[in-house]
């Protein structure tokens, strides 16, 4: 069963709707494996079309060879086609994906009334957070690329290096072994700011001592990854040592728990007890993980309120921290695969705070 096969399952199953109509761009990708469409409609009979603009007409037909391609022209409007085309295959009830306000009032107006829209945001993301064995593969690829990232942070991070400098060696390393971009803003954070979870990236120079936080993801075919470690640039601190330790002991709580079926809330607390345990709780302020695809933050969520259940084929990431502002931040991240006989890490580098 491919996934337009699968997507059917949901929205149609109760006779409830004859149409599903995707516009979010990480859906769009999942659906069509095409990254220039700008909106498909699935009707319960008849062609699935993707809608593309004239600069991603061509690229359409070559690549959605599967769907019928409609071209939305310059002067043309995009709702103004699709609700056309919905009267001529008598769809009346339309599930909707994930759309802005102003996408939902221009396809109404458009409408008339003669289709009824339904919100259905969250049913391809249901299908989505369940990886197929491709899906796997390129995962694991990506994560490979993320591990040599890291390992020329190792190589890169001391005393004297600006942080946009570091960044801009791991990418480099990602992409020279086939990395088609990163997953998201190369974080490179020294110092007090390694004290803020999400520190971004500055000019600022790594001194002798400070601790760095470095979070990187590269991504291959859609797909990304997310990894974590935290250096120090020269010879470690006992304290650093004794926070470092607690947080990989949280890591390693959160792998022995992370299995099919299990509470992803109940993850959480396993790792987050450990913290707590040890003095630091309220520094750890934020969820223990998220999901990972096409996307770099997506179902599952790992966190305290969590109503999800983790399933064979779930990638989420396991990334606990302790951040200690005016001193310095930890964090410790892995992008792993829920397995039936428990976890399987997508990335991997050394756990270590300094190469000295």
């Amino acid at each position: 069963m491919n996934r337009i096969d699968s997507l059917k399952q949901a929205p149609f199953k109760e006779g409830k709707f004859d149409g599903f109509l995707v516009f979010n761009s990480a859906n769009l990708i999942y659906l069509t494996g095409f990254s220039g469409a700008s909106a498909l409609l699935i009707p319960k009979d008849g062609e699935n079309t993707i809608y593309v603009y004239n600069v991603n007409y061509e690229q359409a037909k070559a690549e959605g060879k599967a769907f019928r391609v409609e071209l939305v022209k310059r002067n043309e409007n995009l709702m103004s086609k699709i609700a056309k085309q919905m009267k001529g295959l008598e769809i009346k009830n339309l599930a909707l994906d994930v759309l802005s306000i102003e996408s939902w009032h221009a396809l109404t107006k458009e409408a008339r009334g003669e289709t009824k829209l339904k919100a259905q945001g969250n049913v391809v993301c249901e299908l989505r957070k369940v990886k197929d064995e491709n899906e796997i593969a390129l995962m694991r690829k990506a994560g490979e690329l993320t591990s040599e990232g890291m390992r020329v942070a190792y190589e890169t991070v001391k005393a004297g290096v600006r942080e946009y400098e570091v960044a801009a060696e791991i990418e480099y390393a990602m992409r020279k072994q086939g990395s088609y971009g990163t997953a998201f803003e190369t974080i490179v954070a020294s110092g007090p700011c390694s004290a803020f979870p999400h520190g971004g990236c500055s000019d600022r120079e790594i001194h002798k001592g400070d601790l760095v936080v470095v979070d990187v993801g590269a991504t291959y075919k859609f797909y990304r990854s997310d990894m974590t470690r935290t250096l120090v640039a020269g010879k470690p601190s006992e304290k650093q040592k004794k926070l470092y330790r607690t947080v990989k002991a949280a890591q390693d709580k959160a792998f022995e728990v992370l299995k099919p079926n299990v509470k992803a809330k109940d993850v959480d607390a396993a790792a987050r007890k450990i913290i707590a345990d040890a003095s630091y709780g309220e520094y750890f302020v934020h969820n223990l993980g998220h999901g990972v695809g096409l996307e770099v933050h997506e179902p599952p969520t790992l966190s305290p309120e969590s109503k999800d259940v983790l399933a064979a084929g779930n990638v989420v990431t396991v990334e606990p921290g302790i951040y200690l502002v005016g001193y310095g931040g930890i964090r410790i991240e892995d992008t792993v695969l829920v397995q039936r006989n428990g976890a399987r890490k997508l990335t991997n580098g050394p756990y270590a705070l300094s190469e000295e």
